[in-house]
C-alpha cells in the first residue's frame, strides 16, 4: 500500500474510535423509551436507580424535563414485539468469529424484506452438544425503524439506539437492532476525518518548526562555543606571558630579561620532568636545552619505549629521535638521540 492509502485509513480507524468514544462516554447516563400499544415508556439510569419520569401517549407532546434530560442522556428505543420477528439458525461452534458474515449472508432468506431494507441483530447460546451454536436473529423494517425514529426526532428525542427486549426491568437489552455510531453517516465520519487530519498536519508543522529552531540554536551554540574557546585560548597565553618575538625585542634591557626570563624553560624543571619520566635503567649523558628545543642523549635498555613517558610528562611535546638508534659498547644498551620541545612553565613572580 501506499504511504497515503496507509495515513487515510490510519485517519478513518481514529475517526471511528472517536465517534465510538464518544458514543460510550454519553452511554454511561442512558434514557430508554419502550413503545407499547399506544403509550412510550420512559425510564431513565442514573448510576444504578431506575427512575420511572413519565407514561407520555404516542404523539402527545413530550414533556420538556424529560427532552431536557434526553439531551443529556444516551437515548435508546425499545420496540414493541409485534414489530420484530424471531428466526432462528444453528451453526457450528467453531464458527462463532464468522458469526456476523454468516447472519449477513442468510439475512434475505430469513427476512421477509429485502437485506438493504431490513435491521437486525443476533446473539448466540452453545447448545448441550457444545458442538454447534444457536443462533437467534431479530430482525424488523428499516422503514419501519427509520419512522419510529422519526417521530420520536419530531418530539425532540434524539434516538442513539434501537434494541428489541422483552422485559422493561432489562438495563442493558440484550440485542442490538440498530446503533448511530454503527451506521453513522459518511457526513459525520467526515466531519471526525478532517477534525483528526488537521490536528495531524498542525503537529506535523509544530515539529518541523521546533526541529528548526532547535537546529538553528544549536548553531548558533556551536559558534558561540568556538568564540569562547578562542577568547580562553587567548586569556592563557596572555596569563603565560607569551609575546611575541618583535615585543620582547623592542622592550627596554630589564624588561626584555624578564620577559624573556618568563618565556624561557626552566633547566632545573626540565631535569625534574626527565628524572620522573625516564626509568632507572636509563642515562642521560648529554643535556642541551636551547630555548624551547631540548636534546638529549643517553643509554637505555629499550630506547623505542622512552618516547611514550616523556610525552605523558606534561612538559614535553613532539617528542622523537633526531638520529639512529644504536648498540652500546658494552653490547646491552642503546644509545638513544631523542629531540622535543618544551612546554612553557608558569610565569615567574617578580616580587
Amino acid at each position: 500500500m501506499h504511504v497515503d492509502k496507509i495515513l487515510m485509513r490510519w485517519i478513518e480507524v481514529l475517526a471511528r474510535l472517536l465517534l465510538s468514544r464518544r458514543e460510550g462516554r454519553r452511554a454511561r447516563n442512558w434514557l430508554k423509551i419502550v413503545q407499547e400499544r399506544d403509550q412510550l415508556i420512559v425510564q431513565q439510569m442514573r448510576g444504578q436507580q431506575k427512575i420511572r419520569l413519565d407514561t407520555v401517549s404516542a404523539g402527545a407532546a413530550m414533556p420538556i424535563e424529560i427532552v431536557s434530560a434526553a439531551r443529556k442522556c444516551f437515548v435508546i428505543l425499545e420496540l414493541a414485539a409485534d414489530e420484530v420477528i424471531s428466526r432462528r439458525m444453528s451453526v457450528p461452534a467453531q464458527a462463532r468469529d464468522l458469526l456476523p458474515g454468516i447472519v449477513r449472508n442468510q439475512i434475505e432468506r430469513l427476512s421477509p424484506w429485502r437485506a438493504g431494507q431490513a435491521a437486525y441483530g443476533f446473539d448466540a447460546q452453545a447448545n448441550g452438544d457444545m458442538t454447534s451454536l444457536d443462533v437467534r436473529v431479530l430482525i424488523t423494517s428499516r422503514a419501519q425503524l427509520d419512522d419510529a425514529c422519526s417521530r420520536l426526532g419530531a418530539l425532540g428525542l434524539r434516538v442513539d439506539r434501537v434494541v428489541a427486549g422483552k422485559h422493561l426491568a432489562d438495563a442493558a437489552p440484550r440485542i442490538t437492532l440498530w446503533s448511530r455510531l454503527a451506521d453513522a453517516s459518511d457526513k459525520s465520519v467526515g466531519r471526525a476525518r478532517l477534525a483528526i487530519g488537521s490536528l495531524v498536519a498542525a503537529m506535523a508543522c509544530m515539529t518541523i518548526v521546533v526541529s528548526l529552531w532547535a537546529f538553528f540554536d544549536a548553531a548558533s551554540a556551536d559558534s558561540e562555543s568556538e568564540s569562547v574557546v578562542a577568547r580562553i585560548a587567548t586569556l592563557q597565553h596572555q596569563i603565560q606571558g607569551a609575546r611575541p618575538q618583535q615585543s620582547v625585542a623592542a622592550l627596554a634591557p630589564a624588561e626584555r630579561a624578564w620577559a624573556l626570563k618568563e618565556t624561557a624553560p626552566v633547566a632545573v624543571i626540565v631535569v625534574e620532568a626527565l628524572s620522573r619520566s625516564l626509568p632507572e635503567t636509563s642515562y642521560i649523558t648529554d643535556f642541551n636545552l636551547d630555548g624551547a628545543t631540548l636534546r638529549i642523549i643517553g643509554l637505555a635498555d629499550d630506547a623505542p619505549a622512552l618516547i611514550a613517558p616523556l610525552e605523558q610528562s606534561g612538559h614535553l611535546k613532539d617528542v622523537h629521535f633526531f638520529a639512529p638508534t644504536t648498540r652500546g659498547a658494552d653490547g646491552r644498551r642503546f644509545i638513544f638521540h631523542i629531540e622535543a620541545r618544551v612546554e612553557a612553565h608558569p610565569k615567574i613572580d617578580r616580587g
